[in-house]
This record gives C-alpha cells, structure tokens and sequence, in this order.
C-alpha cells in the first residue's frame, strides 16, 4: 500500500503538478498584493469621495458599546463590521474580473496556436496531425459518395 501510494506521489512530482501548484501559490499570492493594493488605494478612495469621506472599510453596526471603567475597557465592543464586507466585495469582483480577462486572453491565443490554417503561429504536432488526418476522412468521404452515384 505504502509504495503503491509512494509511486503514485512520485508520478505526481515528476509529472510537474507539484512545481504548477507551488507557482500558482506564490503568482496568487503576489495578485492578491496587487488586488488589495488597488482596491484599498484606487477604488476605495472614490468611492469614499462620493459617500463624503466616509471610509468604508471602518464601517459597522455596533451591538453593544464597550463600557470604561477607571480605564479598563469592560466588557469589549460587539459590531457587525459590514465595511469590510464591501471591501472584501469590491475585491471578489476585480479579481473574477481579471481572472475572466486573461483566461480570456489565453483562449484566445491557444486558439490561433491551434488554427492549422494560420501561418503566424505555429501549430503544436499534435493539433496538426489531427488536422491532416480530418483533411483525408474529408476526401476519402467525397471518393466514396463519388463512387455510390
């Protein structure tokens, strides 16, 4: 069982899965730096200009205030921090969003890599093959109609 499960993980490690999952980890990581920043310094302070300074991301339905005493803060506030939640909104959509355009971008370009038929871009072999081979079914399917009338 042990070196079943062992080959199996070997398979996966040399097959390059472990090394697209590690590069897809840190790019994600890095994006999610770059979708904060944009969200916390460009879309938030508009948004905030429009609402007439109100900062968003502070915002929140207080339950139960907390109560000083003598300088000892008892017991502890209770909110419902909605601000963050529009924050943490603004921020799904401008990720969706860019994820959206450039799987779109990358369809694209694995179409025109794929189109036998364009000279620009090289077509991988596999993809040709296909190509010649659908190009002799169509001819052999023309002689054989050919010869029935």
């Amino acid at each position: 069982m042990k070196s079943k499960l062992l080959k199996e993980f070997k398979e996966f490690a040399v097959k390059g899965n472990m090394i697209d999952i590690a590069i897809g980890v840190i790019i994600g990581a890095a994006f999610n730096k770059v979708v904060d920043a944009l969200v916390k310094e460009v879309f938030l302070p508009p948004l905030s200009f429009l609402t007439d300074g109100i900062n968003l991301e502070n915002k929140k339905i207080v339950l139960r205030k907390a109560i000083e005493i003598n300088g000892v803060t008892n017991p502890e506030e209770i909110a419902i921090g909605y601000g963050k939640l529009i924050e943490a909104g603004v921020d799904f959509l401008i990720v969706g969003f860019t994820v959206f355009l450039v799987v779109k971008l990358m369809n694209s370009l694995k179409k025109k890599s794929e189109d036998p038929k364009n000279p620009a871009e090289v077509t991988p072999k596999n993809i040709e093959l296909l190509h010649r081979m659908t190009e002799l079914m169509e001819k052999q399917i023309t002689l054989l109609e050919g010869l029935k009338k």
